[in-house]
């Protein structure tokens, strides 16, 4: 249940006190612009104030108010997600991190930087290489969305397969609680098992335990040039063998699969020659440099032609790569442009991988619905995308439908519900489902020990 929020006269008055003039927004149309992220299936309620902190005791003070007027709170940064997880209630106090934004350290030596939440994901990548480093995280939106936002997800992205998701690069937090009081947890060393593991514990907690205002991050030396491999496949089926044949005995950085249906919406988008007759293309790379790297690309293309694969080929050209890399990261916005669309975020163990495209493929015949599948093969991690007419209320029924059909299917294999998006306020309602009553029990239990009146987030992921 939502907790209440008191139109108190004085909030207003008491948060101006708090905060600086342009950290302060009431503005309606603004207000509008902040409700909801890219979520647009997801409920989402109008703020009563937009508060922009720039500095960790500005967020201590604003919790400070809003817990004495119980007043819901709802973090925020680029509005990026896609799961809901950025949507207002009504009434709330929508906090917005992207003021605080600045890269506090780059330590090269140590290999870790320490970042403010509001921080671009691309701007940190960029200021790793300046120093011949990289940050390994590269969710599909990293071009605009923050440090924050993909630390409240646990965001993971095209490199997680090799190098592992957002959490796994997150070394200490700093995190203001409900109350206003801050914890730090972690710290600057590689190891570290000093009390609970908290930093993963706030990492993926979606805000609903405390707002994380600084990150300390691992850095890694930047790899050598990537050899990119393409493989097209007669069928879903197919191309799911090879991918399991290929992680049981390489290590690839990238292992990315498109549908046909996703093949052709990209191919129509931006034509660059891609087999939109194939049931479906595999994209992998393989970072190991040098002569490993080509041999690691060979065993890759063996595995593809064992498991039937029409066409495969691998270049070593780096613009080449690119190219084909591009093509991926153009699935959802070309979905985007074939009708409205539905995208799912689900995860099976890599060997039930041909299991689950063979039971997307049922469940768009069977619901009669446009659905393209692509995503992180390599980590089992897919996004069956629904495209359907928006206008058509049947339409709009068998979509939701299938959507349902997709998550059922993906915790009878063993699955998740979400593999790097977020529970949010779109998936709410299937968590308890995947949890089971106790481990729903325990989760309950920790967000009443950590936010006692229920303010941070309300309405998701619990």
């Amino acid at each position: 249940m939502l907790p209440s929020a008191p139109m108190s006269e004085n909030l207003l008055g008491e948060l101006a006190g708090v905060l600086p003039p342009e950290g302060l927004v009431t503005d309606p149309d603004v207000l509008d612009a902040h409700r909801r992220d890219q979520a647009s299936w997801a409920e989402a309620g109008t703020p009563r104030v937009l508060v922009r902190p720039g500095s960790t005791r500005e967020v201590q003070d604003v919790l400070r108010v809003a817990s004495a007027h119980r007043v819901p709170v709802v973090p925020r940064g680029a509005g990026s997600g896609l799961a809901g997880g950025a949507n207002a209630v009504e009434g709330c106090i929508v906090l917005s991190l992207t003021r605080m934004n600045r890269i506090l350290e780059l330590d090269r030596r140590g290999l870790f930087a320490v970042v403010q939440p509001g921080v671009i994901n691309a701007t940190l990548k960029a200021a790793a290489a300046e120093q011949g480093l990289w940050y390994a995280p590269d969710p599909a939106s990293w071009e605009f969305s923050t440090i924050g936002g993909n630390l409240a997800t646990n965001a993971g992205g095209l490199c997680c397969v090799k190098y592992g998701v957002t959490g796994d690069a997150a070394m200490g937090l700093e995190v203001v609680l409900a109350d206003g009081s801050v914890v730090r947890t972690g710290g600057r060393t590689v190891k570290n098992v000093a009390g609970y593991d908290l930093t993963r514990l706030f990492v993926g907690s979606e805000g609903t335990l405390g707002i994380i205002t600084e990150a300390t991050l691992r850095l890694r030396p930047r790899p050598p040039p990537a050899t990119t491999l393409v493989a097209s496949f007669p069928t879903l089926v197919a191309a799911g063998a090879a991918v399991t044949e290929i992680m049981a005995h390489t290590r690839p950085s990238m292992l990315e699969l498109m549908d046909r249906a996703t093949v052709r919406a990209v191919e129509a988008y931006r034509p660059m020659g891609l087999d939109v007759d194939s049931a479906a293309l595999l994209l992998a790379r393989s970072d190991a440099g040098g002569d490993q790297g080509v041999t690691e690309c060979s065993r890759m293309a063996a595995a593809c032609e064992a498991a039937g694969a029409t066409f495969v080929a691998q270049s070593a050209d780096e613009a080449e790569g690119e190219l084909l890399l591009g093509a991926r990261r153009l699935a959802y916005p070309s979905l985007e442009r074939q009708g409205a669309t539905l995208l799912d975020d689900v995860g099976v163990p890599l060997s039930r991988i041909p299991e689950l495209l063979a039971a997307v493929e049922r469940i768009a015949e069977q619901r009669g619905v446009l659905i393209g599948t692509f995503g992180h093969a390599g980590d089992g991690n897919m996004h069956p995308t629904l495209v359907f007419d928006r206008n058509d209320p049947a339409a709009v029924a068998r979509a939701q439908e299938a959507f349902d059909d997709i998550l059922r299917a993906a915790c009878e294999l063993g699955g998740t519900i979400t593999g790097e998006h977020g529970v949010g306020a779109l998936k709410r309602p299937y968590l308890a489902r995947q949890l089971g009553p106790e481990t729903a029990r325990l989760h309950g239990t920790l967000k009443a020990a950590l936010d006692p009146q229920g303010l941070l987030n309300p309405g998701k992921m619990l």
